[in-house]
């Protein structure tokens, strides 16, 4: 899919173990301390229902969506969500979570995010996503994670 927003052009395409390393390098950049380890994120890729979408502009990795299709209760979840800090601001995490929502093609998706994070919870409402839940001391550090979902 080509996407083009206020004259700043990106495709997102599907994802795979060959993106990897850019994926990682991404999480870094993105999530600091969050980011999932190499080896993790390469067994993550070979995941049946894992569904992952990358964005790519000036040449380059600048964002990455992974899903996992529906559970036995039919909720998919958005696993991570990232975009370069450089890209930020774009419209590319929005394009990412919409597209990532046709691919799972599921009633619902829920996605876990850190009560800190401001910025990725307004774009979260924005685009339909509601709190359901809390789950305490979900993140390494003890922050709580903001559980959202959206009924497609």
């Amino acid at each position: 899919m080509q996407f083009v927003l206020d004259s700043f052009a990106f495709q997102i395409n599907r994802a795979g173990w060959r993106d990897v390393r850019a994926i990682w390098e991404l999480e870094r950049a993105a999530f600091d301390r969050d980011a999932y380890g190499l080896l993790t994120l390469l067994a993550m890729s070979f995941a049946p229902r894992a569904s992952w979408l990358k964005a790519v502009a000036d040449g380059r990795l600048v964002g990455f969506v992974a899903g996992e299709r529906g559970d036995r209760n039919g909720h998919a979840w958005i696993v991570m969500l990232a975009v370069h800090p450089d890209y930020q601001g774009r419209g590319i995490g929005t394009a990412l979570l919409l597209a990532a929502e046709r691919a799972l093609q599921a009633p619902c998706v829920r996605l876990t995010v850190r009560l800190s994070n401001a910025r990725a919870i307004a774009l979260y409402h924005r685009c339909g996503y509601r709190w359901i839940d809390t789950y305490r001391h979900y993140y390494h550090d003890g922050e709580d994670g903001l559980v959202m979902e959206k009924r497609l």
